[in-house]
């Protein structure tokens, strides 16, 4: 039996052991380090959107804000035409300093402001370009057939639907120059503005010099504060007038 038994035993020891498997170098101990790679990857690349969308919206929110409440001293007078040169029907476009277009329309024979008009050429629909047609006393815009009075109020297409009127500017006539009053700067523009040609009624007057106090009056009143008792013992000396 023993010898048996130790052939037995000879056997189970002459067999070879099973190779364990053995872990490569380099290789990800499991699954879970690429979750977390991309997990990571992913919100980097949301944060950077996010990151872009909330500058481009604040940009935008900037820029309504300065248009909403823009400071109306950046508003100011330009010269536009001769009026001797626009007859009654006749009508020009022109672009102020901060770019927005505007047509200015000849309505009467007289060369008073209330002869003119100036108003925005872009129409508030879709911003196409709106022109004068003096045979129908209308403002038409050809791209959707909307039409707007000679004072610019809709009525007719989109704008009348929508109840949108053209931009007015004010007008003033001086010496047969016209002028209009425009914004001087683009939006979102700090820098220099154009030179306000503000007409002569719109200037304020200049103030009277004071008149002179006649020679008697000045002695005397000279004479009266050199006579008037001190306020105080420390003050200082009086500076004599010139």
């Amino acid at each position: 039996m023993e010898g048996a038994s130790d052939d037995v035993m000879s056997e189970s020891e002459l067999q070879p052991e099973e190779p364990q498997p053995q872990r490569q170098s380099g290789a990800p101990a499991s699954p879970d380090g690429d979750t977390h790679r991309r997990d990571f990857l992913s919100l980097g690349a949301t944060a950077v959107m996010s990151g872009g969308l909330i500058a481009g919206y604040g940009a935008l929110a900037a820029m309504a804000v300065e248009y909403l409440y823009r400071d109306e001293s950046q508003v100011g007078w330009q010269f536009v035409a001769v009026a001797s040169q626009l007859k009654p029907g006749d009508a020009l476009d022109y672009t102020a300093p901060s770019g927005a277009k505007v047509v200015v329309a000849r309505q009467g024979e007289g060369e008073a402001a209330g002869d003119f008009v100036a108003l925005s050429s872009i129409c508030p629909h879709l911003g196409c370009q709106v022109h004068w047609e003096s045979q129908n006393d209308r403002f038409f815009c050809p791209c959707h057939n909307g039409a707007f009075d000679r004072q610019g109020n809709p009525i007719l297409g989109p704008p009348k639907t929508a109840n949108q009127p053209l931009t007015k500017f004010r007008v003033s006539v001086e010496g047969g120059l016209v002028f209009v009053e425009v914004p001087l700067h683009r939006l979102g523009d700090k820098g220099q503005v154009a030179c306000d040609v503000r007409p002569a009624s719109e200037e304020p007057a200049a103030e009277e010099p004071a008149a002179e106090e006649p020679a008697a009056e000045e002695i005397a009143r000279q004479g009266r504060e050199t006579m008037a008792p001190s306020p105080c013992s420390v003050c200082p000396p009086a500076v004599e007038e010139a």
